[in-house]
């Protein structure tokens, strides 16, 4: 008797997709701008974030999913800035999925903001392969990890929208060449923004939040 080959990946992708698309809708109606900001571990996410909000929080009503295999060091860190905050825990799972994601928002309520951000799991392959419904997906890299991830890791170097390039003051010490990177970038992703930052100094941080409320104002 023939057996039956049934491609599961398929059918994950397309049902997560279907997801997302649901989350979108669900975020337009309630005027939600949502971001998902990817990275490696320790890549600054969550400086980012931190920063972030005490600049915009003035003009819009933030809430954070904070993402997390296990854990709240993250969660506890953002807490002290006053926003809305869940934290999201995977399960040991290295990525936020459509359903997962859809689930914290609803747990989270987002009634009454106005920008959602999603700290995704610390990872440069998983999260780059679920769609999450977001309005613009970020990707973070550190100056420690080289240049040359983009063709190490494509995936998720093509999905991002903007390419955050951090602690951008020691690329003498890591031979980091800005250039370069760029280069790799562009056989993955020939229009995705890429902006260099030392969050800890500010350098550059200006030109990304200028990004960030154009993506808002776009919509």
């Amino acid at each position: 008797m023939p057996y039956e080959i049934y491609e599961t990946r398929e059918r994950l992708v397309e049902s997560n997709d279907a997801v997302a698309a649901q989350v979108r809708t669900f975020l337009r109606e309630k005027g939600v701008f949502f971001v998902n900001l990817m990275a490696s571990p320790g890549a600054g996410k969550t400086t980012l974030l931190e920063r972030s909000i005490a600049v915009l929080k003035d003009d819009y009503r933030i809430g954070v999913m904070e993402a997390d295999a296990d854990g709240e060091a993250d969660a506890a860190r953002l807490e002290k800035s006053g926003v809305k905050l869940i934290q999201l825990h995977t399960g040991g799972l290295c990525h936020m999925d459509a359903d997962m994601t859809f689930r914290g928002i609803k747990r989270l309520g987002v009634e009454d903001l106005d920008l959602l951000f999603l700290e995704n799991v610390g990872n440069l392959v998983c999260p780059a392969e679920f769609d999450v419904g977001a309005d613009f997906s970020v990707c973070m890299l550190s100056v420690p990890e080289g240049d040359d991830k983009p063709l190490k890791y494509p995936l998720m170097f093509s999905v991002a929208q903007a390419v955050l390039v951090s602690k951008t003051d020691v690329m003498p010490v890591f031979n980091f060449d800005i250039a370069r990177f760029e280069q790799n970038l562009r056989h993955v992703n020939p229009q995705a923004p890429v902006l260099p930052v030392s969050v800890p100094k500010g350098e550059g941080f200006d030109a990304w939040i200028q990004l960030l409320k154009e993506r808002i104002a776009r919509k």
